[in-house]
Parts: structure tokens; C-alpha cells; sequence
């Protein structure tokens, strides 16, 4: 037997009503609803939405973390950065988004919910490892994408394109080396090769 989907009016009202005063802010665009709530609130949060009998999101799908600090061209007010969760009710067949904000943009920190859903895991190191958000209570927060000697965040908006250390085989020790980055920043304008008669056209 297939679940019926749920009107994204009614899946926003059971979401309120089982967060209750954890609930920060709640919204529905798009057919989509996104709940936030304070970095305290959020493993209780997950828990609840994990299990109350209107949510039963049994999976995370998606775990990411946000730098919000260029959004709207600066215009951003408010805490840089955030951990957005997607979850999923296979047996109510329906979505949530849950939004979160670190307290501290020099140290962010948040609740692991590796203990709610396994699945946070990997998402969670990706998270650390690009923007440089510590996950309190992960068992293995380690660098997941980068190599372990990379120094910095590179998801986050202030980090330089061109990164702080290249590396380099260097045949006179055998081995990779790290140095300062030799490439010049530099913006790069295409050319544009205009022919008359390009690709047979006339």
C-alpha cells in the first residue's frame, strides 16, 4: 500500500505542533517547508521530527553547511553560518527542510545527529572539512574531501580561489611537497573568435 502524499499546509501544521516553542521560524514556499530552530533546540528538534507519530522522519537525505556572509550582497544580518538537513518520511511520504545557525561565526559549533540518523556522518565531515563547522558528540569529525594537510575552508566565502598551499612532486626527495601558492590571482576575460562563415553557416 502506497502512502498518500501530504498537503504541504497540513505536513507545516503537524511540523509546528511537534516542535512546538522549538520552533524559530516555519516556512512554506514552493510546496516546500522549512523549519529552523536555535542551535540549542536542534538534536531535540531531530529527535522529535525523527519520531513524533505526524512526522516519522525516518531518513536524513541531506546534510549541508551555508556561509550566508555574501548573501544578498552583503546585506545578510544575522549569524554566517548554517546546517540545513533534508529529511524524509518514507511511510508518511513527505519532506522537511530544518534549518540551523552556529551561535559563534569565529568557532561554529553545533550538535552532531550522527546518534539520530547514521546517515549524518559523512555529511557532517563534509560539512567540518568545506566550512569548518564542528559537529560536538561526531566520533570520526575528520577532513573527508581535502587531504589532511590542507589548511583552511575552502566553501567558506572569504577563502581565496587560488587556496593558501599547493603541492607538488618533487623528485629530488621523493615524496610531495607542500608550498605557497605560486599562481597570480588574476581575472580572466574569453576571446571571442567571430568567422563568417564558422561551422559552413553563411
Amino acid at each position: 500500500m502506497t502512502a498518500v502524499a501530504v498537503n504541504p499546509e497540513a505536513l507545516k501544521t503537524a511540523v509546528a505542533a511537534a516542535l512546538g516553542d522549538k520552533v524559530r521560524r516555519i516556512d512554506l514556499r514552493l510546496g516546500e517547508v522549512t523549519v529552523e530552530v536555535a542551535a540549542r533546540d536542534y538534536h531535540a528538534a531531530a529527535l522529535i521530527l525523527r519520531d513524533a507519530p505526524d512526522c516519522r522522519f525516518e531518513q536524513l537525505i541531506d546534510l549541508c553547511g551555508v556561509d550566508y556572509s555574501t548573501w544578498g550582497d552583503g546585506a545578510w544580518e544575522g549569524a554566517r553560518y548554517a546546517v540545513v538537513s533534508h529529511l524524509l518520511s518514507v511511510s508518511l511520504n513527505q519532506r522537511v527542510r530544518l534549518r540551523v545557525f552556529a551561535p559563534d561565526d569565529d568557532f561554529p559549533v553545533l550538535d552532531s545527529l550522527t546518534d539520530v540518523w547514521r546517515a549524518a556522518n559523512w555529511y557532517e565531515r563534509e560539512a567540518f572539512d568545506l566550512y569548518g563547522i564542528v559537529f560536538e558528540g561526531h566520533d570520526d569529525l575528520r577532513r573527508i574531501l581535502t587531504d589532511y594537510g590542507f589548511i583552511g575552508h575552502p566553501f567558506r566565502k572569504d577563502f581565496p580561489l587560488s587556496g593558501h598551499v599547493e603541492m607538488r612532486y618533487d623528485a629530488e626527495l621523493k615524496r610531495v611537497v607542500y608550498q605557497p601558492v605560486t599562481i597570480e590571482p588574476r581575472e580572466i576575460t574569453p576571446r571571442i573568435i567571430r568567422e563568417d562563415n564558422y561551422g559552413g553557416l553563411k
